[in-house]
């Protein structure tokens, strides 16, 4: 029998090579030569790659035989996620493979910025001898904020505080007790913003994130403090970043990662207190090589029918045919579930009721955690990373089955305690024979509405004429109403809405329906496809 057609499409290290071993028929194209690259699909059962090719749906056509898709890298947007997952085929990335270069290239944008060691290079260089204008300031017992405690959020605290730093941080997701064990004091935004000396960003780029730090948080700042992104373009409005550097709001920023990439704002890179570089977070040979290794690795998982921890799209493996379709189910249930949650998790519970009982399950548990911080981190989230995210952040996780299901034929519900001693619950099934995702409970009240890209929950005193209320704010705002659900336990109580809209809704509009219908829950969920 012929083995399997491995395409390497970038250049890769040798033990990536090495890694996948003799099994199978590895064979090589310029991923950036179109034609070559179709061509070479054909006959691919698998494609690695790194960021230069394009694997879109015009090369998922090309490739009858695909399997799998190996970005040996964390980013994936060369990759059209949506498409392959569509054709059926798994991709899978490297999501720690650069987690401690990134950790790394952040303490050194801040310690660069400390003491003005690009500025004075480039002096120097060009025969400038100017001591006195470099005169820079330690790091030592200065306050460092960190926006987003993740994993990498986690390691940059770690390397900080031996400098002799106090760390101060803002993640709505993570408990007190995991920040005590890190050394680090929670705070709110504006808090950190105004105490710290150097701030650092580690978050998720989201609707809600994107913009995070504009014009009104940098003015919260101090006049010699600095910050720096090395985790998202975006994160901070760059247009309101050139202003506060331009008028000495804050000292100065480092950068790694821009809007649009090559970065195209020359009046921001050419400012003097700011130090760019070309989104080298993961360009490093150890971090190349980790990746390399990891994707060959899940590629002999793949194309040996077990299970891929780092797929990120479908679970892969042997995962029985009446179990897979409730993946993308509880995943999007998972979303749903953070996006309610008021404060930290301390709790999950994932209950699988009905015929599904029967089977192994075990899958059902990472894709429920996967789907709960895909949204909250900023690493990608990967069935092998969700349960140790989970761990870090001090969240107990059980898998419960039972074989009663009274309404349907199976249900998934994920239960969960909150930090502020409050319980959330989201329930989700599948229904007929196209096998409709559909969400059926949210905390108590029974809905039955199709899963879509974006909803809103709201929660209110059940009383005549709310929906004429929100309903006329939605409709002034050009926001389409494309279904809408209204559960209440008894008349005159509280009442559970849930929208389905056919766009995003605006933060403002938000606030304006929460204070319109004195709503004690007001939530927008997006949906992230994977």
């Amino acid at each position: 029998m012929s083995k399997p057609v491995v395409l390497i499409a970038e250049e890769l290290s040798p033990a990536t090579v090495d890694a996948l071993g003799p099994d199978f028929d590895i064979r090589q194209v310029d991923g950036t030569d179109r034609p070559a690259l179709l061509s070479a699909l054909a006959d691919a059962h698998a494609i690695l790659v790194r960021s230069a090719t394009q694997v879109d749906a015009e090369a998922l056509a090309a490739a009858p035989q695909l399997k799998v898709i190996a970005r040996a890298g964390v980013g994936l947007d060369n990759v059209d996620i949506k498409a392959a997952t569509a054709a059926g085929v798994m991709v899978v990335n490297a999501p720690t493979s650069n987690i401690i270069s990134a950790a790394e290239l952040t303490v050194g944008h801040i310690l660069s910025l400390a003491r003005h060691i690009p500025q004075a290079h480039n002096a120097l260089a060009q025969g400038q001898w100017k001591r006195s204008k470099y005169t820079g300031t330690e790091l030592y017992e200065k306050t460092i904020g960190i926006i987003g405690l993740g994993r990498i959020g986690a390691l940059i605290t770690a390397r900080l505080q031996a400098f002799g730093t106090t760390v101060v941080a803002y993640d709505p997701y993570v408990t007190s007790a995991r920040a005590q064990q890190l050394g680090v004091q929670l705070v709110t935004l504006d808090e950190l913003l105004e105490r710290s000396d150097f701030i650092s960003i580690h978050m998720p780029k989201t609707p809600e994130t994107t913009g995070m730090i504009s014009t009104e948080q940098l003015a919260l700042m101090k006049p010699t403090a600095y910050i720096v992104n090395v985790a998202r373009g975006g994160l901070i409005d760059e247009d309101a970043l050139h202003e506060a550097l331009i008028t000495g709001t804050i000292a100065g920023a480092g950068l790694d990662v821009f809007v649009s990439e090559p970065p195209t704002n020359d009046a921001l890179l050419g400012l003097p207190n700011i130090i760019v570089t070309p989104h080298l977070g993961a360009s490093t040979d150890e971090a190349q090589e980790k990746a390399g290794v990891s994707v060959a690795r899940s590629v002999r998982l793949a194309l040996g029918g077990e299970l891929v921890p780092d797929a990120v799209n479908v679970a892969g493996g042997v995962i029985d045919p009446y179990v897979r379709p409730g993946i993308p189910l509880v995943e999007k249930l998972g979303q749903i579930f953070a996006a309610l949650a008021s404060s930290p998790l301390t709790s999950v519970d994932v209950e699988v009721h009905g015929e599904l009982s029967d089977y192994d399950v075990s899958v059902l548990k990472l894709a429920a955690l996967k789907g709960i911080f895909t949204n909250i981190v900023s690493e990608t989230v990967s069935y092998v990373n969700a349960p140790l995210l989970a761990e870090q952040r001090g969240i107990v996780v059980r898998l419960l089955t039972d074989a009663e299901s009274e309404e349907y034929r199976n249900i998934i519900t994920l239960r969960g305690a909150l930090s502020d001693g409050s319980q959330i619950s989201v329930s989700g099934t599948l229904t007929g024979t196209k096998q409709i995702e559909k969400l059926v409970e949210i905390n108590g009240y029974d809905v039955e509405v199709p899963i879509a890209q974006h909803h809103i929950v709201m929660l209110y005193t059940d009383r005549p004429g709310i929906v004429a209320v929100y309903g006329r704010r939605f409709g002034e705002a050009s926001i389409n109403i494309a279904g809408m659900q209204v559960a209440r336990r008894a008349a005159g109580g509280q009442a559970l809405s849930v929208l389905t809209v056919d766009s995003p809704v605006p933060d403002a509009i938000l606030d304006a329906v929460r204070s319109d219908i004195d709503a004690s829950v007001l939530r927008a969920i997006e949906i992230t496809e994977q």
